[in-house]
């Protein structure tokens, strides 16, 4: 036993710190076991502890640091005062040990001679049942693993006597080692008697637990890690860097140092697939301070060094082991067994929703199987290759114009994920696209609909309903792509962005999710930005502050693919550009911007032939096509009024945010192509009244209708109404009505395609008379216009981007002598196309044309490859010169932008990637949002209960982590 026992207490000033002060003094005057003496280290102003005459009756010295001193710094200042053969014990200001702490450790360290500290039982000063620490272990790599810890204490781990280590507070440090087991002050707070407990094993001693001995402790002590998140990880990480430099063989110290900073890029990406993005930052600053430390490397080595005797295999039989660690953090509870709301996909019937759609598509579509590309309406070919691709998605040189360089329009980068799923050739994954549009539909629908009811029946109607849209077959049949993906991905982004505040897994989906929602159509940016808003705002007022983090990150993505885009519009003064829509600009047939057209535009159809009727009956009769959309729209009505009135209204404000889009954008003209002005199609907005709308039934018919047959008689009308509405557009093609066509693999002739393969630098001037009697001029590179290859910084210039050829374009039909084949190789031309203006050709256009192919003709340098469908052709008999290169400026700007975005959108990747913690915690709650405590739940049917309307009991791990 000590002959005598030191207590070192280390405080802070404060009103509170001062009251918990004077509870640990009159704890110690409680002992059964008195401390031979007390010294108390003040960190801060020290004034008010000289003053108390409780204080200075309990001590025998008070030494003052400074505000910013650790706890380990704070019992080094007060070593030199304790006495030779003391033990010391310490203690902070909040630790108040029960009254046979102190015989208990001291009777710990006399009943084991080898033991160079004894631990006492750490309890919650607020619950003393409750077990706050009692040992402490690591892993093989360093981290450290609280042994008892947040657990009810029932005497349960008592039994256990020898560990690697404990929390430093309250221990008891025998007097004979208690100069070489001295808490190291680089270690910032955290593991400070895990390091005790290895240098002890090390220099042949242990570590004892007094299980008997009981101190109750605070959460926010000078001895405990600070309370905030990230200063928390800070702190652990840091920790946990210098030890593993402190222990490791002197051989192994440079190379633990250099894999530092790799390690952190690795644990960025684990911390993000395990939804910590909080620890993020402190990992990295965690690593660069480690780096940074050589001096306290260098000391807490010389201490080990000093005082070891034994080898470092002592410390292996302490360890944690994997399988243990992943036992331990395992706790066992979730809700595998009996979710609150399961998805069912397969059992529910959604999966054969799916596969009818399939079958409705390859019927309605079956040209399509036989078509290499698709196009018409809005449809281009694709680039040849995946670097092409990619290449248009990147900031950098365009594949339209001459030296016209800067961002890609964000849709560049969804077009290329479609390519890359073909990347044999990346033009026939539109005509897949085309051939899964509807089937993708009603996959979206249907897990959109599981957010709000549990009945299988109505999530397939909500499915089947989506994939009905009139806005989406439209752009099916007129081949806008832009607007049948952004319809494709609007139900996932209700899916994931309604739950987005419950976790960071949803969050992460949604935010890249939303990205390629806005890609698709800018023009909805408003909308959403309002509806974020009052999701923001709906998230505060109930206090949940950490769900508002996870929404704001969602803007986080989608602004870092659309910044260069804004930056670039607002230098050349053009802003509202952003909100035009992306991919090849088509003027095809659309409402007009009066009332008559806005009253169309409020039943659901974004064009004048209304979705097809128009074309297979007389106009008096198809005007009435808009009645067949009266069933549903009357059910999302009601849902302002149904028992679940908060959601209901909350989906018909984004029907109302949605109609308001369209109106707006209707008559709106920010592209032009070929002199010709182009309005933003409304039909984007009308996709986001059509989920509301949709969404709005569902509640009406979830909720609102409760007899069985009437919910039953009104899903069978609607159904039917839209379905009947749908017939029209899912016959065009059979009844040739629709502006697809089978291909063309190039939108230039097939010499220039053959030479260009492979997407090669090869330029073609393209020349086409206008109706008018003017000319339009254009540059494309490789073997084809392409869809990626579109750009709003063309397609919405008021002003020419790049080299101005319009004026050589003149010259070169005009009478003019001079040398036009050398200036065109100046500028990189291989070809020039003499195409026709789609369409009907004027007579001024027809005699344009052919006044150009003579004057081209007698053109020396020009050598006239031949007349083909894609218009007159001729090749340049002089080499071009090779395309200019980007300069060091521009490539660095190139290579910081692609560097933040790719970052940005990795981490969301790896936010969105779901865990079996996340999927867990996703069943332990229900799907359905907006559900009130009242509202009667839809279970799935077991196989004790007897038979009733089933609901979806797949146990399939659909989503993210949503909660």
């Amino acid at each position: 036993m000590p002959t005598r026992v030191h207590a070192i207490i280390v405080a802070r000033p404060g009103q509170s710190s001062r009251a918990q002060l004077l509870r640990t003094l009159d704890a110690l005057t409680l002992q059964t076991r008195q401390p031979d003496a007390v010294t108390l280290v003040v960190c801060g102003d020290g004034t008010a502890a000289r003053e108390s005459e409780v204080i200075a009756r309990s001590v025998e010295g008070i030494i003052e640091a400074r505000s910013s001193t650790s706890f380990a710094e704070a019992v080094a200042y007060a070593q030199p005062r304790v006495a030779d053969d003391t033990a010391v014990w310490l203690l902070a200001h909040d630790t108040a040990p029960h009254p046979q702490a102190l015989a208990q450790l001291a009777g710990a360290l006399e009943r084991s001679p080898s033991a160079s500290v004894a631990a006492p039982k750490l309890v919650d000063v607020d619950n003393d049942r409750e077990l706050v620490s009692l040992g402490v272990t690591m892993t093989r790599w360093g981290r450290s693993v609280e042994l008892a810890a947040g657990e009810l204490d029932q005497n349960q781990h008592d039994g256990r006597e020898d560990v690697l280590g404990a929390d430093i507070r309250g221990t008891l440090i025998r007097a004979e080692v208690r100069r070489d087991l001295q808490p190291d002050p680089a270690l910032g707070g955290a593991d400070e008697g895990l390091d005790l407990g290895v240098r002890a094993r090390l220099g042949g001693g242990r570590v004892v637990l007094a299980p008997s001995a009981r101190i109750t402790v605070s959460p926010d002590g000078p001895a405990a890690l600070p309370q905030g998140v990230a200063q928390r990880a800070f702190g652990t990480r840091l920790a946990q860097l210098h030890r593993r430099l402190s222990y490791a063989p002197a051989a192994a110290v440079p190379l633990h140092w250099l894999t530092l900073l790799p390690l952190a890029l690795w644990r960025t990406i684990v911390h993000l697939i395990a939804k910590r993005p909080a620890a993020v930052a402190p990992e990295w600053g965690a690593a660069v301070t480690a780096m940074a430390r050589f001096g306290s490397v260098a000391r807490s080595r010389r201490g080990i060094r000093s005082h070891r005797t034994a080898s470092w295999a002592s410390i292996a039989p302490l360890r944690i082991t994997r399988g243990e660690l992943h036992r331990r953090l395992d706790d066992g509870h979730g809700s595998e067994g009996g979710a609150v709301s399961e998805l069912d996909f397969f059992s529910g019937g959604g999966a054969w929703a799916v596969l009818g759609a399939l079958v409705v598509s390859v019927a309605a579509f079956t040209t399509l199987l036989a078509w290499p590309a698709i196009g018409g309406g809005a449809l281009l070919p694709m680039r040849d290759t995946l670097a092409g691709l990619w290449a248009d998605a990147a900031w950098g040189q365009r594949g339209l114009g001459i030296d016209v360089t800067g961002p890609a329009d964000p849709f560049a980068g969804v077009l290329a994920v479609v390519g890359s799923l073909w990347p044999g050739a990346p033009s026939f994954a539109m005509v897949l696209l085309w051939l899964a549009a509807l089937p993708l539909a009603v996959l979206g629908g249907w897990f959109a609909a599981t957010r709000i009811t549990d009945r299988g029946g109505l999530r397939i109607f909500g499915g089947v309903a989506w994939a009905l849209a009139p806005t989406f077959l439209t752009a099916l049949i007129e081949g806008r792509p832009a607007a049948v993906l952004l319809h494709l991905l609007l139900p996932w982004l209700f899916h994931t962005a309604v739950v987005a505040h419950r976790s960071w897994g949803a969050a992460g989906a949604a935010s890249i999710v939303l990205a390629a929602t806005l890609a698709c159509a800018p023009s909805l940016a408003p909308a959403l930005l309002v509806l974020w808003l009052l999701a923001i705002i709906i998230v505060l007022s109930r206090a949940w502050f950490h769900g508002a983090v996870r929404l704001l990150w969602i803007l986080v993505p989608t602004a870092a693919l659309f910044a260069p885009l804004i930056v670039w519009q607002a230098r050349h003064g053009n802003i509202w550009a952003v909100f035009a829509d992306p991919g090849a600009v088509w003027a095809g047939p659309q409402v007009a911007a009066d009332s008559a057209g806005r009253l169309l535009l409020a039943t659901g159809f974004p064009t004048t032939d209304l979705a097809g009727w128009m074309d297979v009956l007389d106009p008096a009769l198809a005007a009435w096509a808009p009645i067949l959309i009266a069933p549903v729209a009357l059910l999302a009505l009601a849902a302002a009024v149904a028992p679940r009135w908060g959601a209901g209204i909350a989906l018909l404000g984004v029907t109302m945010a949605g109609i308001a889009t369209s109106f707006l954008a209707v008559g709106v003209t920010v592209s032009f192509v070929q002199g010709t002005p182009v309005e933003i199609w409304p039909g984007t907005g009308l996709s986001l009244a059509w989920a509301g709308l949709i969404g709005g039934a569902l509640v009406t018919l979830d909720t609102a209708i409760t007899m069985p047959k009437l919910r039953i008689l009104a899903v069978t009308l609607a159904g039917l109404s839209l379905a009947v509405c749908a017939v029209p557009a899912l016959t065009a093609l059979h009844g040739d009505r629709t502006e697809l066509t089978n291909g063309p693999e190039s939108t230039l002739p097939a010499y220039v395609a053959a030479e260009a393969r492979g997407d090669r630098e090869i330029s073609t001037l393209v020349l086409t008379p206008q109706n008018n009697g003017g000319l339009a001029a254009g540059v494309v590179w490789g073997p084809s216009e392409t869809l990626g290859a579109q750009t709003t910084m063309l397609s919405t210039a008021t002003a020419p981007q790049g080299v101005d050829v319009s004026a050589l374009a003149v010259d070169l039909l005009s009478p003019r002598t001079f040398d036009a084949p050398a200036e065109l190789a100046a500028h990189g031309i291989h070809f020039v196309l003499l195409d026709q203006v789609s369409g009907q050709e004027s007579d001024a256009a027809r005699a344009f044309r052919v006044e150009a192919i003579t004057a081209l003709d007698q053109r020396a340098g020009f050598v006239k490859v031949g007349e083909t469908d894609k218009g007159v052709l001729w090749r340049l008999d002089t080499k071009p010169a090779e395309r200019a290169n980007l300069t060091r400026a521009e490539g660095g700007t190139a290579s910081t932008i692609i560097a933040v975005q790719l970052v940005l959108l990795l981490a969301a990747l790896l936010l969105a990637i779901p865990t079996r913690a996340s999927r867990r915690a996703a069943r332990a709650q229900s799907r359905i949002v907006g559900r009130s405590s009242e509202e009667p739940m839809i279970l799935p049917r077991r196989r004790e209960d007897p038979p009733r309307e089933r609901a979806d009991d797949d146990g399939d791990d659909d989503d993210e982590e949503d909660r």
